[in-house]
């Protein structure tokens, strides 16, 4: 990739921060340190700059500072090293955004009790930035947010000082793409997108990623153009999921396997892109970002029937699971109420610790109000509470697989022994698929 060079442009405080940017002499803070903040500030560091990562939670900031890793996609050794030769440290205190020169905002945007927008992370972190304002600053958001937050939300925020965007400070929005468990992909090599609220603004934002990240950096015309893009990538793979989840609902009725359908229509070598169906989606991103968007599209008086339409049909994927584990122990005479079901995976997507609206979750709960033992199993995720009752992960032995009415497999996770459960358990209700390889005990198995 040919290194970007950012054209000079007609303002000597922007050209000033591209200098500092360039000789890594800019400073950076990175506001929220989770699963998107984190490895941005450590791959800030690396590539050269002092950073400074901010956050509300002690533990985190505890963690950072001792070196500790808790998030999966960074790398153990990377993060020991940032702070190890001092390029990264985190507090809690935000009078330290005054000192620095660029400051990357990456904190939630969840709904609403009535999944609404809920963009309180973001207000407060602009409004602990303006406190601090100075001039030359470089400000970009990344948090998933409806086209408009960067101009309608944070800029009046910040404008309040008195300095101008554009031209005093900078200003744009680049969205986080971030994969977790991607093993090919992640924050470093991933290309990124950058649309400033001004010409200036992008230039200065898109010379910050091309210092620090290896992929190739693609510059928009506004903030919402940027916003609205990362909107529509989840959104397309909310809709072509729900695709597959409703083919896998046709197939249940006609006796069709769903997976041999897509394994045949993955033969088209043009104009098809295989989906898989599951028990329903998880994560912070694809279950959330679709409701930004038909929340804002209401605005202009517009109602996003197929984004809504593909919600509904995801969102009913555990009850449809619940049904068919119902059927399935029907089929030996047993009710769900009393019986003992061994849930594998409660991450909402394989090797990974995170849990977030993870559809495994709903399917327990389920479960449980009807009178189901419930025991369960995640190599990653050891405790959980739910509904204010607490489980613990139990050890997946031979004993424990033969003892249980129902295997369930929620998770795929690669540790997993398949060959072993498939082997001891009396009956496996896959919903991901993990036994395709499996060829001894198939009159065992039942997939989606």
């Amino acid at each position: 990739m040919d290194k970007y060079k950012p054209e000079i442009v007609a303002n000597s405080v922007a050209n000033e921060l591209i200098r500092k940017i360039q000789d890594k002499s800019a400073r950076i803070g990175v506001i929220g340190l989770g699963y998107v903040g984190l490895p941005l500030a450590v791959d800030k560091a690396i590539a050269g700059y002092e950073v400074i990562g901010f956050d509300i939670q002690q533990r985190r900031v505890d963690m950072v500072n001792q070196g500790v890793n808790y998030i999966g996609d960074v790398v153990d050794e990377e993060l020991r090293q940032a702070v190890s030769n001092g390029r990264l440290r985190a507090t809690t205190d935000y009078d330290e955004i005054k000192n620095l020169d660029i400051v990357t905002i990456c904190v939630p945007t969840p709904l609403d009790k009535n999944k609404q927008p809920d963009l309180t992370f973001i207000r407060n972190s602009a409004q602990e930035v303006a406190k601090r304002l100075h001039a030359g600053m470089l400000v970009v958001l990344e948090s998933t947010t409806y086209p408009g937050t960067t101009e309608e939300e944070v800029k009046p925020i910040l404008e309040s000082t008195g300095l101008k965007c554009g031209t005093d400070f900078f200003l744009a929005f680049s969205p986080e793409r971030v994969d977790p468990g991607n093993k090919l992909y992640n924050v470093k090599n991933t290309p990124k997108v950058v649309g400033g609220v001004t010409s200036v603004c992008t230039k200065v934002a898109a010379t910050l990623y091309s210092n620090v990240l290896e992929s190739d950096v693609f510059e928009v015309s506004s903030p919402k153009v940027a916003e609205l893009e990362k909107l529509y990538e989840n959104t397309f793979r909310n809709v072509n999921i729900a695709l597959a989840n409703e083919l896998a609902l046709i197939c249940d009725r006609m006796g069709i396997s769903v997976w041999e359908v897509i394994e045949a229509a993955s033969t088209k070598p043009y104009g098809f892109m295989a989906f898989y169906p599951g028990p329903g989606l998880g994560g912070h991103c694809i279950p959330i970002d679709p409701f930004y968007l038909s929340w804002k599209a209401k605005e202009y008086d517009y109602y996003t029937k197929m984004i809504e339409t593909s919600a509904v049909i995801n969102d009913a994927m555990p009850e449809f699971v619940v049904d068919r584990i119902y059927r399935i122990l029907n089929r030996f005479k047993k009710p769900l109420n009393g019986s003992t079901i061994l849930i594998l995976g409660v991450a909402y997507k394989k090797d990974i610790d995170d849990m977030r609206e993870s559809p495994a979750l709903k399917v327990i709960s389920l479960l449980e109000k009807e009178g189901s033992h419930v025991i369960y199993n995640d190599p990653y995720i050891p405790t959980f509470t739910l509904a204010g009752k607490v489980y613990n992960s139990v050890p997946v032995t031979a004993e424990l697989l033969s003892g249980v009415d129902l295997v369930v497999i929620t998770t795929d996770h690669s540790s997993y022994d398949y060959d072993l459960i498939v082997e001891r358990a009396s009956y496996v209700f896959d919903t991901r698929n993990a036994t395709r390889e499996i060829e001894h005990d198939r009159e065992k198995i039942e997939l989606l």
